[in-house]
C-alpha cells in the first residue's frame, strides 16, 4: 500500500496531473520545498534544533505545510498559537506503550521524532514524491520505533489544487510498539493555520453521516476553512486498508481533524498505513463527486 501511480481526469472534480514545472528545493537542515513554476506547494518541515528551548520547542517533530496559491504563505499551522503541537500535516500518537513505559508523541512530551535523512526524492512527468526516514526517541534520545514517511504530491486544476498522498511505514526496532491514545489526540490529522475564522469551518462526511462521532470507518472527511478571508477545502481520504476501527476527529472549529487508530505492532513486523489530503479552493464539491474521488483513489494500485 506504498505508492500511487498516473492520475486521470475523473468526472471533472480532478484534472490531473496538470504540472508545471516541478521541482524540490532544499534548505539544508530545515526544509525541503516542493516548487510548481516556481511557487512554493508544499514545505516539509524536518529542522531538529536542540541548541535552545525555543528551538527545540519549534523543531521537535517534522510535519508538512501546504501553501496558499501564490506559494507565499503556508496556510496550516506551524509552532505556537492554539496547541502548538497541532503543525500542518502531522502523525502522533498520545500514548505510545513500549518497554512497559507510556510514550506522548502527539504533546511530544519527553522525547522527540527525528528526521534522518531523505531515501527518495523524484520528480517526474506525473509526480512529485519523497521519503523521510524519522526515528520516534524515547526520554533518553534512544531510537524505539522507525518510520519511512512518503508523500506523493500531484497537482490539478478545476476543483483540485493538489492531491497529497501520505504513507507511513512504522517499524519498531527494540521491541513491540503500542498506539494507543483517542480521536483527539492521536491519528494522522490536518490542522489548519492559527488565524482561521472560527465561524465559519465547517465539516461534510461520507455516507450521509452528519454527527462524526462513534462513526468508524469512514472512506473519507472534509472540512471547509476561512483564512484571510480566503476560503479552503480539505478532503482527509481514508484507505480501506488501513487498519479496521478507525474513527474521524473532526467537529473542531480551529479545524484540526483527523484519522485515528489504534495498532499493536510486533518487533519484526511493520505497519504501513495510507491517506490522502485533496487540496481545494473555496468551497467543497458535492459529497457524491468526493465520494467518487475515493472511489477511485481506493482502487488505485502501487
Amino acid at each position: 500500500m506504498c505508492m500511487m501511480r498516473h492520475v486521470c481526469a475523473l468526472l471533472g472534480l480532478l484534472v490531473l496531473p496538470g504540472f508545471g514545472a516541478l521541482e524540490f528545493k532544499d534548505t539544508k537542515g530545515k526544509h525541503l520545498d516542493l516548487l510548481s513554476e516556481g511557487k512554493v506547494l508544499v514545505r516539509y518541515m524536518y529542522e531538529h534544533d536542540t541548541s535552545t528551548e525555543e528551538a527545540h520547542h519549534a523543531t521537535y517533530k517534522p510535519y508538512l505545510h501546504v501553501f496558499d496559491a501564490d506559494g507565499k504563505a503556508p496556510i496550516t499551522k506551524g509552532p505556537g498559537g492554539q496547541f502548538t503541537h497541532h503543525r500542518g500535516i502531522f502523525i502522533g500518537w498520545s500514548q505510545i506503550g513500549f518497554n512497559g513505559k507510556k510514550y506522548d508523541r502527539w504533546h511530544m512530551k519527553g522525547g522527540d521524532i527525528v528526521h534522518q535523512k531523505f531515501i527518495r526524492q523524484e520528480v517526474d512527468t506525473h509526480s512529485a514524491v519523497f521519503t523521510s526516514v524519522t526515528h520516534w526517541m524515547d526520554e533518553s534520545a534512544q531510537a524505539f520505533l522507525e518510520e519511512e514517511r512518503t508523500f506523493t504530491i500531484k497537482t490539478g486544476s478545476d476543483h483540485g489544487r493538489a492531491l497529497i498522498d501520505f504513507e507511513s511505514k512504522l517499524t519498531p526496532l527494540r521491541g513491540d510498539v503500542s498506539l494507543k491514545g483517542d480521536p483527539e489526540h492521536a491519528g494522522i490529522q490536518y490542522r489548519p493555520a492559527d488565524e482561521v475564522d472560527k465561524k465559519k469551518t465547517k465539516y461534510l462526511f461520507a455516507n450521509g453521516v452528519t454527527q462524526v462521532r462513534g462513526q468508524q470507518d469512514l472512506p473519507w472527511a472534509a472540512e471547509n476553512y476561512t483564512l484571510h478571508k480566503n476560503r479552503y477545502g480539505v478532503v482527509h481520504l481514508n484507505h480501506p486498508e488501513n487498519p479496521k476501527g478507525t474513527v474521524y476527529s473532526a467537529y473542531r472549529d480551529y479545524g484540526r481533524f483527523g484519522a485515528f487508530f489504534e495498532k499493536d505492532i510486533k518487533q519484526g513486523d511493520s505497519l504501513c498505513v495510507r491517506y490522502g489530503f485533496l487540496i481545494l479552493d473555496g468551497e467543497l464539491p458535492k459529497a457524491e463527486e468526493i465520494q467518487n474521488v475515493w472511489n477511485w483513489w481506493s482502487q488505485e494500485k502501487k
